[in-house]
């Protein structure tokens, strides 16, 4: 009989997709790409990876370990399933840098969203925002909103395992975490695209007197080599300001600007709790009020990225469900 412990998870499937799907992508643009190498390497680390943890996930599901977890109460199918799954969320903070190794050759836009952030609104909403709210307070509210994207995205995900859990299957569970990680794959492509790097960058680049003044200049290549953002606005001592700022000395690039994948992406999560958590439903809506408000106080995003974020997400959404129908388990 076929051990179908070796078959892929919906999930797995998606990331499968997306990094084959990039592959023909670094074959087609290999005269443009910067760190061609760096990007074939990482790609063969998703692969050790995810074969490592079907490998860990098999073991789990073996006889050698049945002893263990009964002694524990563990049910190895479900230990296994969560695991898989968390191992291709964990991965995402790897696959966002890699969309500026595809962009960072392609000539930035960002003056062009910053001369249409200036006629729509007559001024910076990002540069306007965080001055008009300079208090520790609001800093430390908006930054605890930024920092909580991800932690928004594991509650759901872990609150739906554990309804599925005490149902005895996961079809709630791979639908939901296949669609977030669908839906992020989609806004990368986008980005792959769209080289806007954010007023965190571009703002640095040009100078806070010359962006005053209504001079958005292009930049060209300009950061291909360069990576410097703004000073964090607010108290740059508060807890939450300096975890932001940690998160990104790690792993921001100056990309994924429009349209806002952090409202994008948050978005989702409601929309997805409203229909399959609605009790976790008012425990993420503070958090994502705070998120939608901090992408243009810390001045990762212009306010049109905001909005498109928003504007985006149902969109997302009904793609995200098109694309992975033939991944997702029925239910």
């Amino acid at each position: 009989m076929k051990n179908k412990s070796f078959s892929l998870l919906p999930i797995e499937k998606a990331g499968a997709v997306y990094c084959a799907l990039t592959c023909v992508l670094m074959v087609i643009m290999m005269p443009q790409l910067v760190n061609p190498v760096g990007m074939l390497v990482m790609r063969v680390e998703w692969l050790a990876m995810t074969l490592a943890v079907i490998a860990l996930s098999c073991y789990l599901k073996g006889p050698s370990f049945q002893g263990l977890a009964a002694k524990y109460k563990v049910n190895p199918f479900n230990l296994s399933t969560f695991l898989r799954v968390l191992a291709q969320m964990a991965w995402l903070p790897q696959w966002y840098p890699d969309t500026y190794e595809f962009n960072r050759s392609l000539p930035n836009l960002d003056h062009c969203f910053a001369a249409a952030e200036q006629s729509l609104f007559g001024c910076q909403p990002s540069l306007e925002f965080c001055q008009a709210l300079p208090e520790t307070f609001w800093s430390e509210a908006f930054n605890l909103g930024y920092f909580s994207y991800f932690p928004m995205i594991a509650a759901l995900t872990i609150f739906v395992f554990f309804m599925d859990r005490k149902k005895g299957d996961f079809v709630r569970f791979h639908r939901v975490s296949t669609l977030i990680m669908t839906a992020f794959f989609l806004y990368y492509v986008i980005y792959i695209f769209l080289p806007v790097a954010g007023p965190q960058f571009y703002f640095q680049a040009v100078g806070i007197d010359e962006i005053l003044q209504g001079h958005f200049p292009a930049l060209g290549t300009y950061f291909s080599d360069h990576t410097e953002m703004l000073p964090a606005p607010g108290n740059n001592n508060g807890l939450f300001n300096t975890l932001v700022h940690m998160s990104q000395s790690a792993g921001e690039r100056p990309t994924a600007a429009f349209p806002s994948s952090h409202i994008g992406i948050s978005t989702i999560l409601l929309l997805l709790a409203y229909r399959y958590a609605p009790r976790i439903l008012p425990y993420l809506l503070p958090f994502w009020t705070l998120l939608c408000c901090a992408t243009v106080y810390i001045q990762a995003h212009y306010l049109i990225d905001a909005i498109a974020g928003l504007i985006s997400a149902p969109l997302m959404l009904w793609l995200s469900s098109m694309v992975a129908r033939r991944i997702l388990p029925r239910g």
